[in-house]
């Protein structure tokens, strides 16, 4: 056999040294491709619903026909997107992953035609929602049972009903401050109240909340609080965190954009659904989205 010329084995080392490193350099540039994506984020698209109800005379900038929620439905599934929770999200500022085209939709107030019209829908569908009830009117409907879908709330079965399903998560929506009270809006501090009693009184309200969903609704505690109004005081956003929320849902129309970062979850948009538009217009029109 002819001998190999002599420094061969030396240059083929040399070789290997370089392919390696090469094969090292394209590993440690998708990592950094990885991590500039991840740290860019992702953007989120968050609908904003309330009550829906078939009569045509009720319906307006708050209650949407069953129909329209179902063409929603329809036109995200058949654009590609899919309906995330916002355990998906936290889940994400972690290091979890998020679908292509994910968005989040949500529901205010906790309307008994959520459970009557949107979840039979979201079943329908595979798609999940996150509804945020007011405390204390899921207690009046579960103690005096009245299922008219023109002002009803849902019960704590109903919700834990929901929850149970995998396709709805119950969030917080404050127990007794979804109201417009002595000159304050929703959880903002009351006029002349100091910091110490609005730090209080805010705690308490968002705390009776978490427990009755946890201990009366047998559901897991919510992680997200949704704005009454979207309103809020200054102070509002550090209490709110100190008490342990993960996330935080304003009524500012904008496209959120999520990070690795835990703080980007905080007062994310929403884009309110109203009647009267078609889906591909209020989505691409009025959220932008691509179809």
């Amino acid at each position: 056999m002819k001998k190999k010329p002599k420094g061969f084995f030396a240059l083929v080392k040399i070789n290997l040294k370089m392919a390696g490193l090469g094969i090292l350099c394209l590993a440690l540039g998708a990592g950094a491709f990885m991590a500039a994506a991840a740290s860019e984020g992702v953007e989120v698209p968050v609908v904003m619903y309330h009550s829906m109800l078939k009569d045509p005379a009720r319906h307006g900038q708050y209650v949407i026909s069953p129909e329209e929620f179902e063409n929603d439905l329809r036109y995200l599934q058949s654009h590609g997107y899919t309906t995330i929770l916002i355990e998906d999200l936290i889940a994400y500022t972690k290091g979890g992953s998020l679908p292509e085209k994910p968005v989040l939709l949500t529901f205010d107030d906790g309307y008994y035609s959520n459970y009557l019209y949107a979840f039979p829908l979201a079943q329908k569908y595979n798609s999940k929602f996150v509804i945020s009830p007011i405390g204390r009117y899921t207690d009046l409907y579960t103690d005096t049972p009245d299922e008219s879908a023109y002002y009803s709330h849902c019960t704590w079965e109903e919700l834990k009903e929901m929850a149970d399903s995998g396709l709805v998560e119950v969030q917080n929506h404050s127990y007794d401050l979804h109201q417009s009270k002595k000159g304050a809006l929703g959880v903002k501090k009351l006029p002349g109240e100091s910091e110490e009693q609005y730090r209080q009184r805010l705690m308490g309200d968002l705390n009776e909340a978490q427990r009755a969903i946890t201990e009366k609704g047998g559901i897991a505690p919510p992680t997200a609080l949704a704005y009454p109004f979207g309103a809020m005081s200054k102070s509002t956003p550090g209490i709110v965190k100190e008490m342990g929320f993960l996330c935080t849902l304003s009524c500012e129309e904008k496209v959120c954009r999520v990070t690795r970062d835990p703080n980007s979850l905080f007062e994310l948009g929403r884009f309110l659904r109203y009647s009267g538009i078609s889906s591909q217009e209020f989505f691409e029109k009025r959220m932008g989205l691509k179809g």
